[in-house]
């Protein structure tokens, strides 16, 4: 874990996203938190060291939402066609067969990503099998300490298997696959609760740095007396959940089949809506439930890029801000949708509107989205305003972009050009709490070569590990995959695809 620092930064730009302006500001930041913003050449105490900014944009650290770093060692490994549940079918090859080193080293490139792309903070549901462990979510914390992350990290758990979870799924399958899938099985609840217990009560890591949560991880995967569980356990802790709802049209059709309402109504009904929950997706909520979730203070973390790769379909996020709900913005996990670079995420949270809302005065605007990518996102992780802001009293978590970057040639609308052009290849230099931790291009906390080097021998000992749990996703791929387009074209009381019979 990194101290928090004293510093002065001079002569940069800093974004003032309500006005769309950049003005040339100092920043005096004093135990890693902003205590002043001023006019150049602001007074600063005595040995506060200077950090020049001149030809750079300062932007308040993105917040990624909602990412798993257990993916980040999956890249390129989920085939170009696959929905949620063929990529849900790969888990176990694509997360088994980890060692604790292992759990430190995905979460330690996942970290590194998304510093490099301008991100200061994150909501990581980490998956560990059969159980979370005290000892693995230690080794995740650790690494997102030693690159000098801001981090929520949340045990992704289920009790019921995917071929459980679906209702008609497991008929949907030949006999003899059927009789395989029937002898999967996930850890009981009560096993996953007390391991829960272990981890939130023994944690160790600075809150203000470091935060746990909860994550079962979808509602049908989840036993009604799991998820109160799981709930009875955060309220007690003081800590947050969040839960993947309604994200494909498979879990929206089975869940009304399942459980006679929507899996909001659903969730409602067993008391988890609250301040302390948010959901990541909302890709098929309707009406109702987007009242349920704004009357309940709930927040839904939108991620259109994995919701695009793996054709969910299309979140309504006009309507949900409509409802004054809060909105945060995430990446998704990097084997779903092959980056964690938020800056893109922003860019097509934006575009998506234009192509479902025919009133372009009701298009989300860069303005809009670069605060969902912000303080939208720190208020969906329970860090309300105290990031996501370049404000006096937040913490000094800072990205510097280059204006000297082609993007920026000429720069007129900092916030447009951010939004709209901004791929993360401008980024200089990203601070948290006050600290450089990349300090022009190069990380100040890390040593970068030797974990490419440790990702490389890693990837080379996991394939050939995952080979046999990766020829069984391949075999039940055929069926899961019609009864996921069945489910596609049959009708829906919402529809969040432009073409919903094709």
């Amino acid at each position: 874990m990194h101290a928090a620092q004293s510093v002065v930064i001079r002569g940069g730009r800093v974004m003032d996203i309500a006005h769309r302006g950049a003005p040339l500001l100092d920043i005096l930041v004093l135990d890693g938190v902003i205590h002043e913003i001023g006019p150049p050449g602001l007074a600063a105490p005595a040995g506060v060291v200077e950090v020049d900014a001149t030809d750079r944009l300062l932007i308040p650290g993105l917040v990624n939402g909602h990412t798993h770093a257990h993916g980040a060692l999956g890249k390129g490994l989920v085939p170009d066609r696959s929905t949620l549940e063929l990529f849900l079918t790969m888990v176990p090859a694509l997360s088994g067969n980890r060692s604790l080193e292992d759990k430190y080293l995905t979460a330690q490139l996942a970290a590194c990503e998304m510093v490099r792309k301008g991100c200061t903070t994150c909501m990581d549901l980490f998956a560990e099998f059969p159980l979370p462990t005290v000892e693995g979510v230690d080794a995740v914390a650790r690494a997102y300490g030693d690159v000098g992350m801001r981090a929520v990290i949340a045990p992704m758990m289920a009790d019921r298997t995917l071929y459980q979870a679906l209702p008609g799924l497991m008929d949907a399958l030949p006999e003899g696959l059927r009789e395989e899938v029937a002898g999967l099985s996930m850890a009981p609840h009560e096993a996953s609760l007390e391991a829960s217990e272990r981890i939130l009560r023994d944690w160790s890591h600075d809150t203000s740095r470091i935060r746990p949560a909860l994550a079962p991880t979808i509602p049908m995967h989840c036993s009604d007396a799991f998820l109160q569980g799981c709930d009875r356990l955060a309220r007690d802790h003081g800590v947050s959940l969040q839960t993947h709802l309604a994200e494909s049209k498979s879990q929206a059709i089975r869940g009304m089949e399942r459980y006679g309402r929507t899996l909001t109504a659903h969730l409602e009904e067993l008391g988890l809506l609250g301040p302390h929950l948010s959901a990541a997706h909302g890709v098929w909520l309707d009406d109702d439930d987007m009242a349920r979730l704004a009357h309940h203070g709930s927040a839904v973390v939108h991620n259109p890029l994995s919701n695009l790769r793996l054709g969910s379909g299309l979140a309504p996020l006009r309507s949900m801000l409509d409802r004054g709900m809060t909105v945060g913005l995430g990446t998704d996990a990097a084997n779903t949708s092959d980056t964690q670079n938020m800056f893109e995420v922003t860019r097509i949270a934006s575009y998506l509107s234009r192509i479902q809302l025919p009133d372009h005065d009701r298009w989300l605007g860069s303005d809009e989205v670069l605060r969902l990518a912000t303080e939208g996102s720190a208020q969906a992780l329970g860090f309300g305003d105290s990031i996501g802001r370049l404000a006096v009293g937040a913490h000094a978590d800072i990205v510097f972009l280059r204006l000297d970057h082609i993007d920026y040639w000429p720069l007129r609308d900092p916030v447009m050009q951010v939004v709209n052009t901004e791929s993360g290849g401008a980024v200089d230099s990203v601070m948290v709490d006050g600290r450089l931790i990349l300090d022009h291009g190069r990380f100040t906390t890390i040593d970068e070569a030797r974990l490419r080097a440790d990702v490389e021998r890693a990837v080379e000992r996991l394939d050939p590990a995952s080979e046999g749990a990766m020829a069984f996703a391949h075999r039940v791929r055929e069926f899961v995959g019609a009864f996921c387009v069945a489910n596609t074209c049959s009708h829906y009381h919402v529809e969040r695809r432009l073409d919903p019979h094709s």
